[in-house]
């Protein structure tokens, strides 16, 4: 029964090319790159670029799912107009993104 079994042979680790053992490690680390971080990145710097640009008359929709108009920007809060007489005060960073104009309007 001895030729069902092939003896095994232990292998010189002193061989092989050290690039080929990093080689996997280093496809893994450039697909992650340009499938998840770079993407990331691109959606941030946009998002700055929004909350560099957020003026006074825009119609905003927050993270939080609240569509206003800014009445008032500073330095790190805009203030925004829900409903007549009521403003309510948010960090900028929490606007997703700029509305077309009359959006509030038509809803």
């Amino acid at each position: 029964m001895d030729f069902f079994i092939s003896p095994a042979y232990a292998q010189d680790s002193a061989q092989g090319d050290p690039f080929s053992i990093f080689l996997p490690m280093i496809v893994i680390f450039v697909a992650f790159y340009f499938l998840l971080i770079r993407p990331q990145q691109k959606r941030q710097k946009a998002h700055t670029a929004l909350i560099g640009a957020l003026a006074t008359g825009d119609e905003v929709l927050t993270a939080g799912g609240v569509l206003g108009k800014v009445t008032a920007v500073s330095e790190h809060y805009a203030t925004l107009l829900i409903a007549q007489n009521v403003e309510i005060k948010v960090q900028k960073s929490t606007v997703s993104s700029i509305v077309p104009k009359g959006t509030i309007d038509a809803a």
